[in-house]
């Protein structure tokens, strides 16, 4: 087990030359070499980052006294990952509580971490500093707020330089996957679960239409970059040689200049934000509940945050964010998962107008994010972040797509409900005979003969107690508050 172990956690040391990082009970700890310790203080000296900290904009890291890092360093597992840094020192970060990835971001959050690696670079830039990567993988989300969490990214950076290094890095990880995503429809998911670093410019040239090639933002970052591709090829090396303006003003107008065209790219590329899907006119009329009804259900689940006053609620299935907002009001950081990226997107834009504390995230629960990265281990599946972090579920209108459309057992969805959960389940039962229900079946109703409350109540009571039932009235559909068995 202890093997196991030290190698889960070093899984998290080998890309950062600068030390490795490892989460243990819950604390985020970094192992720094003498290069990551300098990168670290340049980090927690910066005032741009310290505002951004103040702002709840970046994680704050400190360094550990030489009695908490004997402490640490007992663990075997612990030692050897320090021994094999080279290790000079270790500090702790703040931990944003619920880790997400870009495969799972609607468009409109892969844009917003981009704006704040942007702005970050060019805050430093006046500090005399520099920001040496440009991941989409150095961003967490706090709600819908971007969060810089990669402390050894920031570095001493050379007057008169008027370069970035993270140029191409952003333009393949940020730039090109949002204006794919818009144009062709491939999902950031189908991206970024397969490419670690974006789309290359070659890449994207061949799904362009010739009109495409010649036009807008393609031209400059898809076609010239081909175009030139062999001779930058034949003195690769000299692309990423040092260049030094002894003029240093002219040098900063010219970093400046080149980081606000690139800003003003991404938020082209981004552009439209609003679309329209299957789901997205759900919550305005294509829903199966009248006025009346949809006020019952609102209300039933109003009264169920106040009995169970949750901290943490995952809303399975969310559409458009409306009871993820109900929950987020009543105090609870909210986790709302919907596999379509337009509903993901309203939710993300009204969570940041409103400053509500929800994170959408682009998971279909029947088929949720799988383990990712080196072995699997880099990037922990959606299912094993999200087990027990929940003091409350709901799954309200969703259990039936779940058993008719993919087709999962009932008791296992139940079984699935309970490992999220650590008390309340808020789940609505709809009957074969709902409308939307026999939409879905198409004519396939028979193979759910047998789904009936009585048989749904048997499903759920091996994990859950019943403390609460309530049919809508004049539709097929019942809602309940349900509690864990202890």
């Amino acid at each position: 087990m202890e093997d196991q172990r030290a190698a889960e956690t070093l899984q998290f040391s080998f890309r950062d030359p600068g030390g490795g990082l490892i989460i243990r009970e819950g604390k985020v700890i970094r192992l720094l070499n003498s290069s990551g310790l300098r990168d670290l203080g340049e980090y927690r000296q910066s005032p741009a980052v310290k505002k951004l900290i103040d702002a709840g904009q970046a994680v704050q890291a400190r360094l550990l006294d030489d009695e908490q890092s004997r402490e640490l360093l007992e663990d075997e597992m612990m030692r050897r990952a320090y021994a094999s840094i080279g290790g000079e020192a270790i500090a702790e970060h703040d931990r944003v509580e619920f880790r997400s990835y870009p495969y799972e971001w609607p468009p409109e959050m892969l844009e917003a971490a981009g704006i704040a690696t942007i702005d970050l670079a060019l805050a430093l830039a006046l500090e005399g500093r520099g920001l040496k990567d440009a991941t989409p993988l150095n961003i967490l989300f706090r709600g819908p707020v971007p969060v810089f969490i990669d402390a050894l990214s920031v570095e001493k950076r050379t007057p008169g330089d008027n370069r970035w290094l993270g140029y191409a890095q952003f333009v393949r990880n940020f730039v090109l996957p949002l204006a794919v995503a818009r144009d062709f429809g491939i999902p950031l998911s189908q991206i970024f679960l397969t490419r670690r670093d974006g789309l290359e410019p070659e890449e994207v040239y061949r799904l362009l239409r010739p009109w495409q090639k010649l036009t807008g933002l393609y031209f400059g970052l898809v076609t010239m970059p081909r175009m030139l591709g062999e001779r930058r090829r034949a003195s690769s090396t000299a692309i990423y040689r040092q260049r030094v303006d002894q003029d240093e003003e002219k040098a900063r107008f010219v970093f400046e200049s080149i980081m606000r065209g690139l800003r003003k790219r991404l938020v082209q590329a981004g552009l439209p934000h609003a679309g329209r899907s299957t789901w997205s006119d759900y919550m305005s009329g294509n829903n199966n509940y009248s006025e009346e009804q949809f006020r019952f259900k609102e209300k039933f689940v109003g009264e169920a945050l106040r009995v169970v006053s949750p901290k943490r609620v995952l809303d399975v299935g969310c559409n458009n964010g409306h009871f993820s907002a109900m929950a987020a009001k009543a105090g609870a950081s909210v986790v709302a998962v919907d596999y379509d990226p337009v509903v993901a997107g309203q939710v993300w834009r009204r969570a940041r107008a409103e400053s509500l504390d929800v994170l959408p995230l682009v998971v279909d629960l029947t088929r949720p994010s799988p383990a990712a990265g080196w072995n699997n281990k880099e990037f922990p599946s959606f299912l094993e972040r999200a087990q027990g972090h929940f003091d409350c579920v709901f799954m309200l209108a969703v259990l039936h797509h779940m058993l008719v459309t993919e087709r999962i057992p009932l008791e296992s969805a139940m079984e699935t409900a309970a490992s999220l959960t650590r008390d309340a389940l808020v789940i609505e039962f709809v009957r074969p005979d709902d409308s939307m229900f026999r939409r879905l079946a198409r004519g396939r109703d028979h193979l759910h003969a047998g789904l009936t409350e009585e048989a749904f109540e048997r499903a759920f009571a091996p994990w859950f107690l019943q403390v609460k039932k309530e049919p809508i009235p004049g539709a097929a559909r019942t809602v309940y508050l349900l509690r864990k068995r202890v």
